[in-house]
């Protein structure tokens, strides 16, 4: 069982991820993995000595080939529960959520094989027990529509 918790901030040396909800054109934007069939959002580890907003930057241009782009913060998030592929083990991990507007896009540098550019949400998740619900959260601190 994996659970998702939501926080206004956490210290800063706690965060291992960025995530980010972007749209091109008001249109939603998902990353296909080379090796998954499934959809995901862009975001990714921090590496090290990198704030938190410098990883969620960095992880939009590498998966989805973003050049001109405005990027917010949401809240924290937190991950507890073991996933696919995040989470080895049954701790609580931090995130920061985002928001980006992406106005254009060059070369994915990644493992991202594709992304896709769609006016709803898209139902075959890599992650369906977190990604829907840090839109509903992004959603409902009026970030997204």
């Amino acid at each position: 069982m994996v659970s998702v918790k939501f926080y206004d901030s956490v210290e800063d040396s706690l965060f291992k991820f960025a995530v980010i909800i972007a749209k091109a054109d008001g249109k939603w934007v998902f990353c296909k993995h080379k090796e998954r069939d499934t959809f995901e959002l862009a975001g990714g580890h921090r590496e090290v000595n990198e704030t938190i907003l410098e990883t969620a930057s960095r992880e939009l241009k590498e998966e989805t080939g973003a050049e001109e782009f405005e990027i917010k913060p949401v809240c924290v998030y937190s991950v507890t529960g073991k996933t696919r592929v995040v989470n080895e083990e049954n701790v609580e991990t931090f995130g920061m959520l985002f928001v980006a507007d992406i106005f254009s896009f060059g070369r994915i540098k990644s493992e991202i094989e594709k992304i896709i550019l769609s006016d709803t949400l898209i139902t075959e998740w890599t992650y369906p027990s977190i990604q829907p619900k840090l839109i509903e959260e992004a959603r409902k601190r009026g970030y997204v529509r």
